[in-house]
């Protein structure tokens, strides 16, 4: 539980009264742009950083003071780097695990990661995706009761990825609490029990993924250019909207699902004015276009 946080660097402010609950056997995905703040707010819930403001509780206990009383239940998973770069990939597996009391079999959880070829590499030599295996073996191999995990899937291929979330999944399953950062909107969407959206070190938005991206439905179609939309408004039931997309798509939004009535709707009034609707499709708001609307979309460096 993150409660008023606050961090600055010098005159920047990162976190800037940051309030964020995770729930214990759940999955929760923070989001936000480059530079929102969610690589710090991480970094103070593990420990590595001191708030300036505010108030970290871990498992119930504080992070900063609490090292030694954390370290056994919580894993985690840096962004990047952490690995001994001289070090094999299995020796460092087994190095990790003889720190626990009762840990994940080594040579069972680089199988099931992929990394059972490359356990007599030196961590140097290893990709990118590689060393992001080896990262989260290492972050989960001590049976945490929480882990933290920096961009997981950063730099795997699809199948890696989706053996990532196979074993994420599974943790939630046996009750590890799950707090993971990424971009990638799908991945969220996907595995997160509850979203939270930062931007410019403060929350912006939190809720499940249905809960943010609401009942709130498109449906598209592509036809000549320069329609009325007014006409076809005037067609369609309340509480509706419809625009002309750069792609040649004409959009129609509706504050609640799509149903066959306004899809006839359309149709007709299609018919009537001669119109051909082509690719023709009922689309549900995702939490990507959720991200956009309240992060907007101009680049972050």
């Amino acid at each position: 539980m993150v409660t008023g946080l606050v961090k600055r660097y010098g005159s920047a402010t990162a976190v800037d009264g940051l309030n964020l609950v995770a729930d214990r056997a759940k999955v929760t995905a923070l989001l936000g742009p480059n530079g929102a703040g969610k690589t710090t707010t991480i970094e103070i819930c593990e420990g590595y950083r001191r708030a300036d403001q505010g108030t970290v509780r871990v498992l119930g206990l504080d992070p900063a003071r609490d090292v030694r009383a954390l370290a056994p239940r919580v894993g985690v998973m840096l962004q990047s780097g952490g690995l001994p770069q001289a070090v094999r990939a299995g020796d460092y597996l087994r190095l990790i695990a003889s720190f626990y009391a009762r840990p994940v079999d080594p040579a069972g959880l680089l199988d099931r990661l992929g990394l059972t070829a490359c356990a007599g590499v030196p961590c140097r030599r290893l990709s990118g995706g590689q060393q992001q295996r080896l990262s989260l073996a290492a972050a989960v191999i001590g049976r945490p009761e929480l882990v933290f995990l920096d961009e997981p899937t950063a730099g795997l291929d699809p199948q890696a990825r989706h053996a990532t979330w196979d074993l994420i999944t599974e943790l939630r399953t046996a009750g590890v609490s799950v707090v993971l950062t990424t971009h990638f909107m799908e991945e969220a969407e996907r595995l997160a029990d509850g979203v939270a959206i930062m931007d410019h070190g403060q929350l912006v938005a939190e809720g499940t993924p249905a809960e943010l991206t609401g009942t709130a439905g498109q449906l598209r179609f592509r036809a000549q250019p320069g329609l009325s939309t007014d006409s076809l408004l005037s067609a369609l039931p309340g509480g509706t909207a419809a625009k002309e997309s750069p792609e040649g798509y004409y959009v129609i939004e509706v504050q609640g699902r799509v149903d066959p009535q306004l899809l006839a709707a359309v149709t007709a009034w299609c018919a009537e004015h001669g119109v051909l609707a082509k690719d023709l499709r009922v689309e549900s708001r995702t939490l990507e276009d959720v991200f956009l609307e309240l992060t907007g979309r101009d680049l972050r460096s």
